[in-house]
């Protein structure tokens, strides 16, 4: 490669990405990891990630690494923080920009230098490579904190839920548990949601209303500064 004008002879910094996918199984928020093929930390679980290539984006080499690794194609990634500590990877100077996404629960497969790609109950996560742990951790506190401000749930949920499946949701992304009639109340007096003439039967004894999203009405309440508190 051509040396460029202006090109200081100094150490430089190697830059990755990492992508954290969330999704929701009907009971508990998952998270999408692949299994080390290669060293260092082969076989430990990490998040689809790797180097970025001189001629594209950080967004751009997320997405590349998010498919090649697992196969899986998100419509919207959102860059939540960068990791910057000198010794978080024993290859070399290493700095992450970290990304979140939260996509429907999809059959995954692992490829390039990921063996496995699996999906994994937030509750369950298994030891991970780096310091992914620290990553999984901000994307989790960053996640709980949008849901105020967006409604981020309805990307992980069918395009018609009943308001169990909403509540079950919004538990296991806080961790919280709600009383049901005071859930459904707020979700309904914040017009958030349409009803459906549709029903169905969770259980041979119940029937439930079906809703969907009313985004119309999300981006009115989003210009006078929109808030779901709980």
């Amino acid at each position: 490669m051509d040396e460029k004008n202006y090109c200081y002879k100094y150490p430089h910094p190697a830059v990755t990405t990492d992508c954290v996918i969330f999704g929701f199984d009907g009971m508990r928020l998952n998270v999408l990891l692949i299994e080390r093929g290669i060293e260092p930390y082969k076989g430990r679980w990490a998040f689809p990630g790797g180097f970025l290539n001189m001629d594209e984006t950080a967004e751009e080499g997320a997405r590349r690494e998010l498919k090649e690794e697992t196969n899986l194609t998100a419509e919207y990634i959102e860059q939540f923080h960068t990791f910057s500590d000198p010794d978080r990877d024993p290859r070399e100077r290493i700095i992450t920009i970290a990304y979140l996404a939260l996509v429907k629960l999809q059959t995954v497969e692992g490829g390039d230098d990921a063996a496995k790609a699996q999906w994994f109950p937030l509750d369950k996560i298994p030891q991970l490579a780096f310091d992914h742990d620290l990553i999984l951790r901000k994307a989790t506190e960053h996640l709980r904190e949008r849901i105020h401000f967006q409604p981020v749930g309805f990307d992980l949920l069918p395009e018609k839920f009943t308001l169990k499946q909403l509540q079950m949701l919004y538990e296991a992304i806080l961790g919280v548990r709600f009383d049901r009639r005071n859930f459904a109340k707020k979700m309904l007096h914040s017009e958030l949601l349409t009803q459906l003439d549709e029903t169905v039967w969770p259980t041979p004894k119940r029937e439930a209303n079906l809703f969907s999203f009313n985004k119309t009405k999300y981006d009115e309440l989003k210009q006078k500064g929109f808030r779901l508190e709980f």
